[in-house]
């Protein structure tokens, strides 16, 4: 018997474990992960950014979460001797309508108190030689790391304070009997008074094992990045963002200096037919049902259908892709681009169509559920679990017993 059982093996299930651990010390506390290896995912798979804060709306959890954790998270590789680096970023207007969108995101970082520069298209270049534009935002505090360097060290915190970590165990079915979640696994059964659902991209399936019915349904999108050839990384010192278009979700191809110095060009944003489908090719029979079943998915075409036309385009047609990285730097040619990595995104979409853009972390019986971690995620990982922990009596308690509350925690999805 556990007192706590977290599922998922993610950045933000590993925070949250090593917080519930920093909180009541010699909590019995597993962690299950259905993967062999932690973090081979979202946390894995992102492009490795120590966000700023600058693009969510003030006083929201994404714009609080990504301020802070920003802070703690940069504090936490200078602790355990992560490699990271602040090299801060570029925002860049590279015409004239793009203009009052950059002045309203300057306007909305000085309000989420970032120390942030506005930059003349000269001023640019001496950050980014390469690029054009006709001015842009200086954003010091943003960095780089590698988030599976930061989970392996919190998988070891996590063990050195007698939590167990078990990889290769699916969840399959959960129940609540007599005060106590009784976890099916593929690997056995195991018992835990209270459960934190951190499963990712299978979030809205484990809170409906759990009996929680979530508003918003999980629609995997694929990123896919190409990455610089090594003669040409020298076009880009550090990261170099668009000015996102206000009416789609998702912030634009851009470039990354990851923390190994490769440099990686993307992502663009595509439905994948599989929960964990990271090529083109990838297709669950199940997904794409539940995928083409669900009423919000397609209010959501609807909303989105030119930007995802195009989205579409990029994806097919190398030469597209690239015509999109070159209105930032134009040097840029094909062949300096070889494909890299893809990534899914866990996007939850209500029944409305549109796409929950703050973070949902739900009560159930004895359980919370962390329905939607959009990006900041990996960047806010250590204030999401000191946030659950505040905020949940029961993780507060000396052990891990009482009755059972169910009031939401954070209906955050408008």
């Amino acid at each position: 018997m556990y007192d706590c059982s977290v599922i998922g093996g993610g950045i933000v299930g590993l925070s949250v474990a090593m917080s519930v651990l920093r909180r009541q010390p010699g909590l019995k506390l597993i962690l299950l992960e259905k993967e062999d290896k932690l973090a081979l995912h979202q946390t894995g798979r992102n492009s490795g950014v120590i966000h700023s804060g600058i693009y969510y709306k003030p006083g929201s959890f994404k714009a609080r979460f990504a301020c802070e954790g920003n802070r703690t998270m940069t504090e936490f590789c200078q602790q355990y001797d992560i490699p990271y680096k602040i090299c801060g970023k570029v925002i860049v207007a590279t015409c004239q309508k793009e203009v009052p969108a950059l002045e309203n995101l300057y306007r909305r970082g000085q309000e989420n108190g970032l120390k942030i520069v506005r930059l003349s298209s000269e001023e640019v270049r001496e950050f980014e030689p390469h690029v054009q534009c006709i001015g842009g935002i200086r954003v010091p505090s943003a960095g780089i790391v590698s988030y599976r360097a930061v989970c392996s060290k919190l998988a070891e915190l996590i063990q050195n304070q007698g939590g167990q970590i078990q990889t290769g165990v699916r969840v399959e079915s959960i129940r609540h009997q007599n005060g106590v979640h009784i976890i099916e696994t593929s690997r056995g059964t195991f018992k835990a008074k209270f459960l934190i659902n951190c499963a990712g991209l299978h979030s809205d399936r484990a809170a409906r094992l759990a009996g929680l019915n979530p508003e918003a349904r999980i629609i995997p999108f694929r990123g896919e990045y190409y990455e610089l050839i090594p003669q040409k990384r020298c076009l880009v010192n550090a990261l170099i963002y668009p000015v996102p278009n206000p009416d789609f979700p998702f912030l634009g191809v851009h470039f990354t200096r990851m923390i190994d110095g490769s440099v990686h060009a993307g992502p663009n944003a595509v439905l994948a037919f599989k929960r964990e489908g990271y090529s083109k090719t990838d297709a669950n029979a199940r997904d794409l049902f539940e995928i083409l079943a669900y009423s919000g998915f397609w209010k959501l075409v609807r909303r989105h259908f030119d930007e995802g036309i195009k989205e579409m385009w990029r994806s097919t047609f190398k030469r597209a892709f690239v015509r999109s990285l070159q209105k930032l730097i134009p040097d840029i040619k094909s062949d300096d681009l070889v494909p890299s990595e893809a990534g899914v995104r866990a996007q939850a979409v209500m029944p409305t169509g549109k796409l929950a853009d703050e973070f949902i972390i739900s009560r159930g019986q004895m359980a919370v559920h962390v329905c939607n971690a959009p990006s900041p995620a990996a960047t806010a990982s250590l204030e999401i679990g000191r946030y659950i922990v505040d905020q949940v009596p029961e993780l507060r308690s000396a052990t891990v017993v009482g009755p059972a509350a169910y009031p939401t925690l954070s209906a955050l999805a408008e």
